[in-house]
């Protein structure tokens, strides 16, 4: 089949998708919880805290801090840095700002989708947790067609958002800083994944546990060194961010063209692949979690939001923004090496840092995804169809290290919207399940 008539088919459906409805429905549900859940946002300091404090004799499979991080590892991708990039070549500076708002406003949906997964999660056969927005669906709505959309729309999800994405970014910053070639890397990375999804949750959440904290804090320490050298242009960028997210002017195209509609478009969408707040993935982990009542793990489920776009992303954006104001040679519409360009500001350990960031985000990346979908599988027909995905799974991961990469991320794209619908649903209609939970545990 033409490659080019399937991009053109998934660019076209991508660009429907994301149109006004789409934006309206998120970031309507982000404020909406915002408001009924009296800004839960405020507890960050109580989430952080309780994100590291242990749990005995609770239900549950993994620790509060091994289902954040595994959460963590899902979403601190590579939408935090090849993400934010195309946002910005796409829609222009004003995505930063848009893609950081639906990280602030995001944590409140977070907040909702793990309070309820816990609160609806099952024991299975085996004895393992089993939970997220498909049991929501079910045992809390009483439904039985949605929760089956929202799995096979995960399944899908997790071939684009959560392997060839990642391997297709990886690729790309590989080649570009040490000039190994995408088929290779796709092989070594799918050979790798292999040998940890076999383990199961607690391996998944064991390696995510060591991978996370490392990473994170290598890339921002990155970032911060970035910002201190281009100071000159720091307080300009966030002007531009600002000022670019609510500009009617689309004259000319390109990074000062774009209009408010592009802006908030790809950083509306770039902020959902990133912290993937109401897309209903991370409450999947978050049942897995031990934890006494559902609002404490849904106060640790949000602070991955917090981490993830509230800090991460924006500093991302800022970094690219300022880069592009102080360096006029920087091609705003290479969207796939604007990073590769701003970490080229640091001499001689930028790009190593940058690929060493790309290749434990995007592996960690994997991993988290591989326990979304498997749950799906496994929700749709049981435990005999999880290796058999778990191969197609890994097949996926070389695939997306060597197409091209608008076709991924527009593949992407389509799938996220897809399986944030059914979970936006059950948000809605159960939010005064969640408002009673919170005044009964919050305290």
């Amino acid at each position: 089949m033409d490659l080019n008539f399937i991009g053109d088919f998934f660019s076209a459906f991508s660009t429907f998708l994301w149109g006004w409805p789409m934006i309206v429905a998120l970031i309507g549900t982000h404020l909406y919880l915002t408001i009924r859940l009296r800004f839960p946002q405020r507890h960050i300091l109580k989430a952080i805290r309780l994100s590291f404090a242990k749990e005995k004799g609770s239900d549950g499979d993994i620790s509060p801090i091994g289902a954040l991080m595994t959460s963590l590892a899902a979403t601190v991708g590579t939408g935090n840095i090849i993400g934010v990039a195309t946002a910005v070549s796409l829609g222009g500076p004003g995505a930063v700002f848009w893609c950081w708002m639906t990280g602030v406003l995001g944590m409140a949906t977070k907040y909702a989708e793990a309070l309820l997964a816990v609160k609806y999660r099952v024991k299975t056969a085996n004895g393992e947790m089993a939970g997220g927005p498909m049991y929501v669906l079910r045992n809390g709505m009483n439904l039985r067609w949605l929760p089956i959309l929202f799995c096979i729309f995960t399944a899908l999800a997790a071939f684009g958002i959560g392997s060839m994405v990642q391997a297709n970014a990886l690729s790309l910053v590989v080649d570009e800083s040490l000039g190994i070639s995408p088929h290779i890397t796709g092989v070594v990375v799918a050979l790798l994944i292999m040998l940890v999804v076999f383990f199961g949750i607690k391996g998944i959440a064991r390696t995510c546990t060591i991978f996370v904290p490392f990473m994170a804090i290598l890339y921002v320490l990155g970032c911060l060194a970035i910002l201190v050298i281009n100071h000159d242009y720091l307080i300009d960028s966030i002007v531009l961010i600002v000022r670019s997210a609510f500009s009617s002017d689309a004259v000319g195209g390109g990074f000062l063209g774009s209009s408010m509609m592009m802006a908030a478009r790809y950083g509306i969408a770039r902020g959902l692949f990133s912290n993937e707040s109401g897309m209903g993935s991370a409450p999947i982990v978050a049942a897995a979690a031990k934890s006494h009542n559902p609002v404490r793990q849904a106060l640790v489920s949000s602070s991955a939001t917090f981490w993830d776009t509230v800090v991460i992303c924006a500093l991302t954006g800022v970094v690219i923004v300022s880069t592009v104001l102080s360096d006029s040679t920087v091609d705003v519409t290479a969207n796939g090496t604007l990073t590769y360009a701003a970490f080229g500001k640091l001499p001689y350990v930028g790009h190593t840092i940058l690929a060493i960031g790309i290749f434990s985000f995007a592996f960690s990346t994997i991993l988290g995804w591989s326990y979304y979908a498997e749950k799906s599988v496994e929700y749709l027909a049981g435990n005999r169809w999880i290796v058999p995905y778990r191969v197609l799974f890994i097949l996926a991961i070389y695939v997306g290290a060597v197409v091209k990469l608008q076709l991924v991320w527009d593949f992407a794209d389509c799938v996220n919207a897809l399986m944030a619908l059914p979970n936006l649903v059950s948000l809605l209609f159960l939010s005064g399940v969640a408002v009673l939970e919170t005044k009964k545990y919050l305290k």
